[in-house]
């Protein structure tokens, strides 16, 4: 499947005369790469660290964090992919290409090199400001592009390349990785704040995608029944308040300003600050819990059609579902499958797991409703003391749309994550706040996310609010 030695072309200030084989990478005829065997070890290895690297890390936002800050967050975010691609691995699932070709996710190991691909994009291979044609520079593999630049790819062809070996695209990254490091040494923090935030842009873009790719897998490894890493198994939700809030409503400024975005990061689809108002309302102050949503099971919600929607009917029929996915009953009560164990469901964390349509028929039942996305915002940045979120991605009743004035990143890095988010306007449901797998950098209460209506694979739950 994989030839025997990939070349690498000349990199913008990089050394020729490179290429990585299946066991090396050589420069200029020295060897400095390791076995691959002795590399899948370290990938192992990566996992026994990670967890510690995650939670010792600080509440400091990638969007604001210097130079320093930055490093320690691209490499922990560096060993925590590869702490899950090794689950893969284990699994004999790194390749998967059978499964894919059924399945529109794509191939871990195609992800891998993706995710070091675009980090070369982002940060290494964007013309000087001195470059005559305004091209991008080649990259260090030189069917890099064929391979994975997501604009000229299909998803269907991403299971079918001739990709290099699990070995070789885990030396790439780990090279991009070094270089994307001293680049980033090399940064000026003591001139203008936004010339700096400029600069450390492109890092920050890397880091976020990388992030994206780490959330997305561990729901890959709850949906195919894989094995975690085990603080992700073992990570349980705290009891929080089940009291209701009321929040006053009034105008307030929604999304992330121009001003803001050029001084540190937003994504496309956050920004466009614009004013909302927003009428009183009260608020679940934490999420709708598994007893809570057991209760509705067990008055056969899943069997009444007045409890949901015409999609949610249609969607029902074709599933032939009686309870969330992953549920199995067992005597009074429930059991659930997490990373490919049977266990029993613990009534007091919040439900996930579960669609739109899912949501909506529990709402209807319970005479609740949704929060709209305004509504949700509104409550994350007032900072009441009750209100908690992270434990689950929360559905809104808000459809995914641009925010006012939007404005398309038309950058080369833009591009290859603009396509996405273009296509899931109108088509795709907004959720907000977190999981408890989304890095601590990575929260903010204005994060948009989006998934698709009949989407249960991802760690999403909800609240509800008062008619």
């Amino acid at each position: 499947m994989c030839c025997a030695a990939v070349c690498v072309g000349n990199l913008h200030g990089a050394d020729q005369g490179q290429f990585i084989s299946d066991t090396k990478l050589v420069r200029d005829g020295v060897e400095i790469g390791q076995s691959g065997a002795l590399m899948l070890s370290c990938v192992l290895h990566a996992a026994s660290r990670t967890f510690a690297n995650l939670m010792t890390s600080s509440n400091q936002s990638f969007r604001t964090a210097n130079k320093q800050e930055l490093a320690v967050m691209l490499r922990e975010a560096h060993d925590y992919t590869l702490s899950l691609f090794a689950c893969f691995v284990q699994s004999g699932a790194d390749d998967l290409l059978g499964f894919f070709e059924q399945c529109p996710v794509n191939p871990p190991v195609w992800e891998l090199g993706h995710i070091a691909w675009f980090a070369e994009l982002a940060v290494l291979r964007q013309p000087s400001a001195s470059a005559q044609n305004g091209q991008r520079l080649p990259a260090m593999l030189r069917q890099a592009d064929a391979w994975f630049d997501e604009v000229i790819l299909s998803e269907n062809a991403r299971v079918i390349l001739d990709l290099p070996k699990a070995t070789q695209l885990i030396t790439y990254k780990n090279e991009v990785l070094d270089r994307v490091l001293d680049r980033l040494s090399r940064v000026d923090e003591n001139g203008d704040a936004a010339a700096t935030a400029a600069a450390l842009r492109p890092f920050r873009q890397a880091l976020a995608y990388e992030d994206s790719i780490g959330e997305m897998w561990v729901n890959l490894l709850q949906t195919l029944g894989l094995r975690a890493p085990l603080w992700i198994e073992r990570a349980t939700a705290t009891p929080w308040s089940r009291e209701e809030i009321r929040f006053a409503g009034g105008s307030f400024t929604m999304g992330v300003g121009e001003e803001e975005a050029r001084r540190g990061f937003a994504f496309q689809h956050e920004r466009g600050a614009h004013q909302v108002k927003v009428a009183s309302f009260h608020m679940d102050a934490n999420l709708v819990s598994n007893a809570q949503f057991a209760e509705f099971v067990a008055d056969n919600g899943y069997q009444h059609a007045q409890h949901w929607s015409p999609n949610g009917i249609a969607w029902l029929m074709q599933q032939e579902r009686s309870a969330p996915l992953h549920w199995e009953k067992s005597g009074t009560w429930w059991r659930t499958e997490r990373f490919g164990r049977v266990t029993n469901l613990s009534p007091n964390e919040p439900v996930r797991h579960v669609n739109l349509f899912e949501v909506q028929a529990y709402c209807l039942w319970a005479n609740r409703r949704l929060p709209s996305e305004q509504e949700w915002e509104y409550a994350a940045m007032a900072g009441h003391p009750l209100f908690h979120w992270g434990d689950c991605w929360e559905w809104t009743w808000s459809i995914f749309e641009p925010y006012p004035e939007f404005v398309a990143d038309d950058s080369a890095v833009g591009a290859a994550r603009r396509a996405s988010t273009e296509a899931a306007f109108g088509q795709c449901q907004s959720v907000r706040g977190a999981s408890f797998v989304t890095p601590q950098r990575a929260r903010d209460g204005r994060v948009r996310h989006f998934l698709m209506p009949d989407q249960c694979d991802f760690v999403a739950g909800f609240r509800t609010c008062a008619l």
